[in-house]
């Protein structure tokens, strides 16, 4: 191997490809970052066996073609750091192919290579497209709907580590949910050319945006593999792995009878909800609504027998057309208002044994908030 090419294009993939190292793998080879040089391009691959990563990069290809494998986190340090050069180039040692050069200006680093036999494969880019979607629109999604899901540590049930990823009828629906709340939010597809659905785990999503947005394309195509979901874009392919776990009926746990509409100011709630949180217990974070048909303000409070208690009055946009007391974890609701971007926002409520339902609501909704809905399953506190 001897190639030069641009730093900033080395940089830049090197980059990407960083966020599918398996650095935490029992398995050595996967930290690994594997380089194809074949002709003038080089091909640069990542993967930790859930995610993957491939991107190609121009380069002058000064001998044949060749693949090597370096410290995929040795080789990001190093081009975090790299000095003040328009080109930096790798070289494979002459004696016995265990080592590579890589120059950059002044700085030269003997670099020592992993087995390439010792290399996962990894998939080809399916045939056929089954979908491309907007990349900011798709970011939003993500944005308003991993934060409900469960880490694989608090769990066993995988469905609810991951966000369900539906494809139909020219939109995608991006679905998480803990057991005790769910975040929903459909976008627009620019093509579905398949129907489909896929769950995807939201540590794998979050990687996955993050390589989006260092891209910069306004779409990403989507393609179906063999438990596989490929994303690509502006020549970088991201893998992530699905999970073969049914997801809940979702639409069995949105509330369509909820008649008591509760219409907040988002911001105003928002900050009574972090104020009275304070002083809720540690256990529950259970926070207490209180709503009559004799004044246009909601009371929210909590207590615990070491912190205290706290109470406040939230106005709301109309008198309720009914009464209620339910009690909230605090967080969960915190969590979804924080998401939200609109003015106003509604909270519909049926029974204090019902879950809530909460949805961007007034005059002008803000953009960014179309087409998302959150559940939020009441706290049951014993006598």
């Amino acid at each position: 191997m001897d190639f030069v090419c641009m730093k900033d294009d080395l940089v830049f993939g090197v980059k990407l490809a960083s966020y599918a190292l398996g650095t935490r793998s029992s398995m050595p080879i996967l930290s690994g970052l594997r380089m194809d040089i074949e002709q003038n391009r080089l091909r640069l691959y990542t993967t930790d066996l859930e995610r993957a990563v491939r991107c190609e990069i121009p380069v002058d290809n000064r001998a044949g073609d060749e693949t090597v494998v370096l410290n995929g986190a040795v080789l990001s340090q190093i081009a975090a750091h790299l000095p003040e050069d328009d080109r930096i180039s790798l070289k494979t040692d002459a004696a016995d192919g265990t080592a590579v050069k890589l120059r950059c200006g002044e700085a030269l680093f003997d670099l020592p290579t992993l087995p390439v036999e010792d290399y996962p494969e990894i998939a080809a880019l399916p045939p056929t497209r089954i979908a491309t979607l907007n990349v900011d629109q798709f970011h939003h999604g993500l944005e308003q709907t991993i934060f409900a899901t469960l880490k694989a540590s608090e769990t066993t049930r995988l469905a609810l580590t991951g966000v369900d990823i539906v494809l139909k009828n020219n939109s995608a629906k991006m679905v998480s949910t803990n057991g005790y709340r769910l975040a929903l939010k459909t976008i627009a597809a620019a093509e579905i050319v398949e129907e489909n659905e896929f769950l995807i785990e939201a540590g794998i999503l979050t990687d996955l945006d993050r390589v989006l947005s260092q891209i910069g394309s306004a779409t990403v195509d989507i393609y179906q593999g063999s438990g596989q979901l490929f994303f690509q874009t502006g020549g970088v392919t991201f893998v992530a792995k699905t999970i073969a776990e049914e997801f809940p009926d979702f639409d069995q746990v949105i509330p369509k009878e909820n008649t008591l509409a509760l219409a907040f100011d988002r911001l105003a709630l928002l900050s009574t909800l972090q104020r009275i949180e304070i002083t809720a217990a540690k256990e529950s974070g259970a926070i207490t609504l209180r709503a009559t048909q004799e004044e246009s303000a909601v009371r929210i409070n909590s207590s615990s027998k070491d912190k205290g208690e706290a109470e406040e009055r939230v106005r709301v946009k109309a008198v309720p057309t009914g009464a209620i007391e339910i009690v909230f974890k605090a967080g969960y609701l915190i969590d979804a208002l924080k998401r939200m971007n609109s003015a106003e926002i509604t909270l519909w409520l049926s029974t204090a044994q019902k879950a809530g339902l909460i949805e961007p609501s007034g005059g002008v909704i803000d953009p960014l908030d179309e087409g998302v809905l959150y559940v939020c399953m009441p706290v049951r506190i014993s006598d």
